[in-house]
Protein backbone atom coordinates (compact mmCIF):
# COMPACT_ATOMS: atom_id res chain seq x y z
CA UNK A 1 0.00 0.00 0.00
CA UNK A 2 1.31 3.71 -1.01
CA UNK A 3 0.42 6.13 1.21
CA UNK A 4 0.65 9.74 -1.11
CA UNK A 5 1.93 12.32 0.64
CA UNK A 6 1.83 15.81 -0.79
CA UNK A 7 4.85 18.76 -0.65
CA UNK A 8 3.32 20.75 2.20
CA UNK A 9 2.10 17.15 3.96
CA UNK A 10 5.95 16.04 4.30
CA UNK A 11 6.68 19.85 5.22
CA UNK A 12 4.56 19.93 8.10
CA UNK A 13 5.42 16.42 9.51
CA UNK A 14 9.17 16.83 9.30
CA UNK A 15 8.68 20.28 11.25
CA UNK A 16 6.10 18.63 13.88
CA UNK A 17 8.73 15.67 13.73
CA UNK A 18 11.93 18.05 14.36
CA UNK A 19 9.66 19.41 17.23
CA UNK A 20 8.93 16.03 18.64
CA UNK A 21 12.94 15.44 18.50
CA UNK A 22 13.93 18.44 19.82
CA UNK A 23 11.94 18.08 22.49
CA UNK A 24 9.93 21.02 22.49
CA UNK A 25 7.31 21.77 24.61
CA UNK A 26 4.85 24.30 22.84
CA UNK A 27 2.80 25.33 26.13
CA UNK A 28 4.86 26.98 29.37
CA UNK A 29 4.53 23.83 31.77
CA UNK A 30 4.26 21.38 29.17
CA UNK A 31 6.40 18.71 29.02
CA UNK A 32 8.47 17.14 26.10
CA UNK A 33 7.46 13.74 24.60
CA UNK A 34 8.57 10.61 26.47
CA UNK A 35 11.51 9.12 24.62
CA UNK A 36 10.11 5.96 23.48
CA UNK A 37 7.87 8.58 21.35
CA UNK A 38 10.67 10.55 19.78
CA UNK A 39 12.42 7.38 19.26
CA UNK A 40 8.93 6.23 16.91
CA UNK A 41 8.89 9.69 15.59
CA UNK A 42 12.68 9.50 14.68
CA UNK A 43 12.17 6.13 12.97
CA UNK A 44 9.73 7.62 10.69
CA UNK A 45 11.42 10.75 9.44
CA UNK A 46 13.46 9.11 6.67
CA UNK A 47 10.52 7.84 4.99
CA UNK A 48 9.52 11.87 4.82
CA UNK A 49 11.21 12.15 1.88
CA UNK A 50 8.12 11.46 -0.65
CA UNK A 51 5.12 9.01 -0.86
CA UNK A 52 5.77 6.11 1.61
CA UNK A 53 5.42 2.40 1.18
CA UNK A 54 3.82 0.42 3.48
CA UNK A 55 3.74 -3.53 3.74
CA UNK A 56 2.30 -4.57 6.86
CA UNK A 57 -0.38 -3.55 9.26
CA UNK A 58 2.07 -3.86 12.06
CA UNK A 59 4.12 -1.40 10.32
CA UNK A 60 1.04 1.08 9.89
CA UNK A 61 0.17 0.64 12.94
CA UNK A 62 3.72 1.87 14.06
CA UNK A 63 3.47 4.80 11.18
CA UNK A 64 -0.05 5.98 12.86
CA UNK A 65 1.24 5.85 15.83
CA UNK A 66 4.07 8.08 14.92
CA UNK A 67 2.00 10.17 13.20
CA UNK A 68 -0.30 10.75 15.42
CA UNK A 69 2.73 11.96 17.99
CA UNK A 70 2.90 14.67 15.76
CA UNK A 71 0.05 15.63 14.90
CA UNK A 72 -0.38 15.87 18.81
CA UNK A 73 2.61 18.29 19.00
CA UNK A 74 1.17 20.26 16.04
CA UNK A 75 -2.09 20.31 17.63
CA UNK A 76 -0.50 21.85 20.82
CA UNK A 77 1.74 24.58 18.91
CA UNK A 78 -1.87 25.52 16.63
CA UNK A 79 -3.88 25.98 20.13
CA UNK A 80 -0.84 27.89 21.59
CA UNK A 81 -0.28 30.30 18.71
CA UNK A 82 -3.95 31.31 18.40
CA UNK A 83 -4.29 32.08 22.57
CA UNK A 84 -1.39 33.73 22.05
CA UNK A 85 -1.24 35.57 19.11
CA UNK A 86 -4.57 36.86 17.28
CA UNK A 87 -6.17 34.11 15.14
CA UNK A 88 -5.52 35.24 11.98
CA UNK A 89 -2.21 36.75 12.84
CA UNK A 90 0.43 34.60 10.23
CA UNK A 91 2.07 32.12 13.16
CA UNK A 92 -1.13 31.13 14.12
CA UNK A 93 -2.86 30.35 10.63
CA UNK A 94 0.42 28.95 9.29
CA UNK A 95 0.63 26.41 13.00
CA UNK A 96 -3.35 26.06 11.56
CA UNK A 97 -1.80 24.44 8.18
CA UNK A 98 0.98 22.42 9.87
CA UNK A 99 -1.04 20.93 11.57
CA UNK A 100 -3.88 20.36 9.15
CA UNK A 101 -1.92 19.13 6.81
CA UNK A 102 -0.53 16.56 8.85
CA UNK A 103 -4.03 15.72 10.47
CA UNK A 104 -4.97 15.07 6.71
CA UNK A 105 -2.14 12.30 6.33
CA UNK A 106 -2.68 10.56 9.94
CA UNK A 107 -6.25 10.59 8.36
CA UNK A 108 -5.81 8.70 5.79
CA UNK A 109 -3.16 6.31 7.60
CA UNK A 110 -5.88 5.32 9.55
CA UNK A 111 -8.27 4.86 6.33
CA UNK A 112 -5.47 2.45 5.29
CA UNK A 113 -5.02 0.29 8.34
CA UNK A 114 -8.90 0.02 7.99
CA UNK A 115 -8.42 -1.61 4.60
CA UNK A 116 -5.69 -3.71 5.43
CA UNK A 117 -7.47 -5.22 8.74
CA UNK A 118 -10.10 -6.27 6.55
CA UNK A 119 -8.57 -8.22 4.13
CA UNK A 120 -6.54 -9.53 6.47
CA UNK A 121 -9.69 -11.03 8.00
CA UNK A 122 -10.95 -11.74 4.69
CA UNK A 123 -8.51 -13.83 3.17
CA UNK A 124 -7.91 -15.72 6.92
CA UNK A 125 -11.41 -15.63 7.58
CA UNK A 126 -10.53 -14.70 10.86
CA UNK A 127 -9.34 -11.61 13.20
CA UNK A 128 -6.09 -9.95 12.73
CA UNK A 129 -3.68 -11.01 15.20
CA UNK A 130 -0.60 -9.75 16.14
CA UNK A 131 1.33 -12.37 14.23
CA UNK A 132 -0.75 -11.67 11.00
CA UNK A 133 -0.22 -7.77 11.51
CA UNK A 134 3.55 -8.55 11.39
CA UNK A 135 3.72 -11.25 8.32
CA UNK A 136 0.92 -10.72 6.13
CA UNK A 137 2.38 -8.37 3.33
CA UNK A 138 0.70 -6.00 1.53
CA UNK A 139 1.97 -5.86 -1.89
CA UNK A 140 2.44 -1.79 -3.76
Amino acid sequence: MIVHCNFEELTALKAGARQVLDGYAPEHGAIAAPPAERERVAALVPRLGGDFSVTTLAEQRSLLHAVAIVVEMLRVEMESMVATNHPAHEVAVSAYFDFAHAFSVRARLYEIGLEMEALVELVTGGPVTDELARDFAFPD
